[in-house]
């Protein structure tokens, strides 16, 4: 039997509607010796069960796992991988020989908050947000190799950027098997992933569609594709006919993986350059030499927490601004954020306060979000991060 928390009077309410985060506030008591990472049941404060979930220090102290009073064992998590693989086949991101990068695991939205897992080829990439799913980390390799089967051969765990806080042994490394593979596809596309080194699992998963779209807006363009990473949107673009296309990133190393991924697909191709600098330093040094009518800025998220909303809120319409008043008359914007606590309206307003400070009138396109296998928990509304526009500027 697992240990219990007990909630305060009528703090019950939202675990009835299924949102599921227990915040440390409406705890009342809890049993003696629950430690971090722990399962746990949590009861009303008359002994009534609510769910199961996982107990952490901080805001949020239960991550709800289940709302049925059942044991977190093989069975639970490989009903959980099946139903999450069954919605991937339905939606015909898995299985397609065109493309072999999805994310199997989207945490909330798929019922398993704190977890993440994105597919590349025949490697797995699994990421822990909590501490509850990392002390679960093999029992979970365990379990995806058994739903998967065939699709998977290897299972690498990367959680040393999103567990900082912990000083264990095996933050990185492989669980399963052991492949040294990690040249994926997207749509026909080629790409090295760096699930070793690289950012979240190694790529960007969650702009695939967004990508698709930009290439078919890219014949004849002068594309410049800001904050590029590992290049994915200039790769596209050169696909859909740019006539020139220009990634910058201030990080060498991402610098390094756009040359190799454009060259994977393009060998040779005089096209593309790539430039190692400060986003806003290389935008204030657009000249007329060297304009752009369609550009691309997908920052990292600027506000990790609530604290920091104003500044990144004052980030996003600066760095808009000076797209605005760079980008060529009759040319577009793929503007984006991905920064959970930044809701679409506020990032609408400061965009649309970046295109008045720069004077430019501006259309909408298109209103951009994440894809279907980043689905989003509907009883879980905070699992909408990813939001973008696409725009016409005169």
């Amino acid at each position: 039997m697992y240990k219990q928390i007990r909630l305060r009077k009528g703090k019950e309410e939202s675990l009835r509607r299924f949102h599921p985060w227990v915040f440390s506030g409406a705890i009342q008591s809890m049993d003696e010796g629950i430690e971090e990472g722990e399962v746990v049941r949590v009861v009303t404060i008359s002994g009534d069960f609510i769910a199961v979930g996982h107990y952490q220090q901080g805001s949020i102290a239960v991550r709800v796992l289940t709302f049925n009073d059942v044991e977190i064992d093989d069975t639970f998590f490989e009903s959980r991988l099946r139903s999450a693989l069954q919605m991937r086949c339905a939606i015909g991101i898995a299985d397609n020989p065109q493309n072999n990068t999805y994310r199997l695991v989207h945490g909330e939205g798929d019922n398993l908050p704190g977890l993440i897992i994105d597919v590349y080829g025949e490697t797995a990439v699994m990421q822990a947000h909590s501490i509850g799913m990392h002390l679960m980390r093999k029992q979970i390799a365990r379990s995806l190799a058994v739903v998967m089967k065939e699709r998977l051969a290897h299972v690498y765990y990367k959680s040393e950027t999103t567990l900082p806080f912990m000083t264990a042994d095996d933050m990185n490394g492989f669980l399963v098997g052991g492949g040294d593979n990690n040249i994926a596809t997207e749509n026909g596309l080629k790409f090295r992933v760096d699930w070793l080194r690289g950012q979240k699992t190694g790529f960007f998963v969650d702009q695939r569609e967004n990508r698709s779209l930009l290439e078919k807006y890219a014949s004849g363009k002068r594309v410049l594709n800001m904050f590029c990473y590992t290049g994915g949107f200039s790769f596209y673009a050169m696909r859909g006919g740019a006539e020139l296309v220009h990634s910058v990133d201030s990080s060498g190393k991402a610098i390094e993986l756009t040359k190799e991924n454009v060259e994977l697909n393009f060998p040779g191709d005089p096209r593309h350059k790539a430039f190692c600098e400060d986003a806003f330093k290389f935008l204030e040094g657009i000249d007329k030499e060297h304009n752009y009518n369609l550009i691309i800025l997908d920052p990292p998220a600027f506000a990790k927490h609530r604290g920091a909303l104003h500044n990144a809120l004052k980030g996003y319409t600066r760095l808009n601004q000076k797209a605005f008043e760079k980008i060529e008359k009759g040319g577009i914007l793929f503007t984006f954020s991905c920064s959970q606590v930044v809701t679409k309206d506020h990032f609408r307003n400061a965009v649309f306060t970046a295109a008045a400070l720069a004077r430019r009138k501006v259309r909408i396109l298109h209103q951009l979000h994440q894809p279907a296998d980043h689905p989003i928990n509907i009883y879980h509304p905070e699992g909408e991060y990813l939001k973008g526009l696409v725009l016409y500027v005169e």
